[in-house]
C-alpha cells in the first residue's frame, strides 16, 4: 500500500485535479483508507470508508478546492 500512496503523492497537480473528479475521487478515498491503515488510526479508517461511500457526491468537490489551493487533498494532517 505504501507504493500506491507514494505514487498519488509524486503525481502533478494536473494528475491530481482530474482525480478529483466524480466517481473517479474514489481512488482518493483508497489513498486516504491506505494511510490511516499504514498509520493504524480507526478512526481515520473509519472517515476513509465513509469518504468511499459518499466522496463520489459531495467530497469531489471539497478535494478539488483544496488541491487548487493547497496541492493536497482535504483530509486529516498525518503525523
Amino acid at each position: 500500500m505504501g507504493g500506491f500512496l507514494k505514487w498519488m503523492d509524486d503525481r502533478s497537480r494536473l494528475v491530481k485535479i482530474l482525480f478529483c473528479l466524480p466517481i473517479v475521487d474514489i481512488l482518493w478515498g483508497i489513498y486516504r483508507l491506505g494511510g490511516a491503515i499504514a498509520n493504524k488510526n480507526v478512526l481515520h479508517i473509519v472517515l476513509a470508508v465513509i469518504w468511499i461511500i459518499w466522496g463520489g457526491f459531495i467530497g469531489w468537490l471539497l478535494d478539488l478546492i483544496c488541491i487548487l489551493i493547497t496541492g493536497r487533498i482535504f483530509w486529516f494532517k498525518e503525523s
